[in-house]
């Protein structure tokens, strides 16, 4: 057995804020199901999940960390707010907010939430790895 002595007197820890890492992603949605898979999924490939089932809780969150949000999937159709409402409450914490709607709705929706700076929108049903490949392209790490 070989005994390694290293000495990290000029050694900084960096603390966890300072740490290089993938910008987070904020799942707002009102299907539990939904949240769960997509925490795991997200979370599988390295990425920090938030997740909220409640658009209010969903707007809170990001106003609390949308420093280290990179990216918020949001369904359209949720009680209490749909999305487009939700969208105009992020973007006023953030203008430069990026969003990927997830919609069983029909493009039209999309379309008119796209004029206002969407990202985009991945239709439900969708696959785990599109969903994935979507994130990745959004946060600049593919």
């Amino acid at each position: 057995m070989i005994e390694v002595s290293i000495e990290f007197s000029n050694f900084e820890r960096m603390s966890p804020a300072e740490s290089p890492s993938k910008p987070a992603v904020l799942v707002i949605d009102d299907e539990k199901d939904i949240l769960d898979v997509v925490k795991t999924c997200l979370e599988g490939e390295g990425f920090t999940v938030h997740t909220a089932w409640d658009p209010s809780e969903g707007i809170k969150l990001y106003e609390q960390r949308c420093r280290e949000i990179g990216l918020v999937l949001l369904d359209y159709i949720m009680p209490d707010m749909t999305g487009d409402l939700v969208y105009e409450c992020l973007r006023r914490v953030n203008p430069d907010a990026k969003v990927i709607l997830l919609t069983g709705c029909e493009d039209n929706v999309a379309k008119r939430i796209f004029e206002a700076g969407l990202r985009g929108y991945i239709q439900k049903p969708f696959y785990l790895d599109d969903l994935v490949s979507r994130v990745r392209e959004e946060l600049e790490l593919s």
